[in-house]
């Protein structure tokens, strides 16, 4: 049976929330009624028919032909399923997305993976501020899954972070790991001021010694930890890369003190 596809008829005109096009969410109506679905957000709100064309069958593997930084919520609470978008996406895909793969081939906007409580999101191109992050007044952020981005995260990367894996490969901006309260952060790559300020708890694994970690962490030396060898093997085993993060005896960091902190830091060494 073909995937159920939105193929994008030109690109919209306002900004749409397609938090309605999840399997759950389209299970039992007919392409008719799909149609008819508002997703627009302006005062005449666009209809699904407006915007895509609709093809296929199978709605438990939905496929979005063509992107736009206007589509906003796209797999937001999505519990099972695959959902593949080829093109970029807009605010808060994957927003709680609790189950299921959401593929999006290109480039996402601000709070990507915000609320994540399980299953996978992968982010074929750069991710915007607030990657895993919580919304205004939210105490969490991501709680769970795992979420990898290949290209680059703007700023404040893991925001709140408090369950799962996020995985940034080409580097990030400022507040890498900001507040973190546990959970692991992976970055490859060059990261910007203040890695890791007032994080609390959890794990942040770099490929390289820091650079701008916050001025309270503390040296740690290299503990002898059989976390770095397994945790690269998962790295390895979930296609993130392709060779071993840490090495064999990584370095180690322990902050933020400035918050009486409890996370670690653990970065490659350059000899090893």
């Amino acid at each position: 049976m073909k995937a159920l596809t939105f193929s994008l008829l030109a690109q919209p005109d306002e900004r749409l929330d397609l938090s309605c096009l999840t399997p759950a969410a389209l299970a039992g109506l007919a392409d008719v009624q799909i149609a008819k679905l508002r997703i627009g957000t302006s005062r005449n709100p666009a209809l699904v028919g407006d915007v895509f064309r609709i093809t296929g069958k199978d709605v438990n593997n939905i496929v979005f032909e063509g992107g736009s930084s206007r589509f906003d919520k796209l797999g937001a609470g999505l519990s099972a399923g695959a959902v593949r978008v080829m093109g970029d996406v807009g605010n808060q895909v994957g927003r709680r997305l609790s189950g299921g793969t959401l593929y999006v081939d290109g480039s996402a906007g601000t709070h990507a993976g915000s609320g994540m409580i399980n299953g996978r999101l992968e982010i074929k191109g750069n991710a915007g501020d607030y990657l895993g992050g919580p919304l205004a007044g939210e105490t969490a952020g991501m709680e769970g899954g795992l979420l990898i981005v290949r290209g680059k995260a703007a700023d404040y990367a893991g925001d709140r972070l408090r369950r799962g894996t996020i995985a940034i490969l080409k580097g990030c901006g400022n507040y890498a790991g900001y507040r973190m309260i546990a959970g692991t952060l992976v970055i490859t790559g060059r990261t910007g001021a203040m890695t890791g300020y007032l994080m609390k708890r959890g794990s942040l694994l770099l490929d390289r010694p820091p650079e701008n970690l916050s001025p309270t962490f503390m040296p740690c030396g290299e503990p002898d930890i059989a976390f770095s060898h397994v945790f690269d093997r998962f790295l390895m085993d979930e296609k993130i890369i392709d060779k071993p993060l840490l090495g064999p005896k990584p370095g180690k960091y322990g902050g933020d003190t400035a918050v009486s902190g409890k996370g670690e830091v653990l970065f490659r060494q350059r000899y090893r």
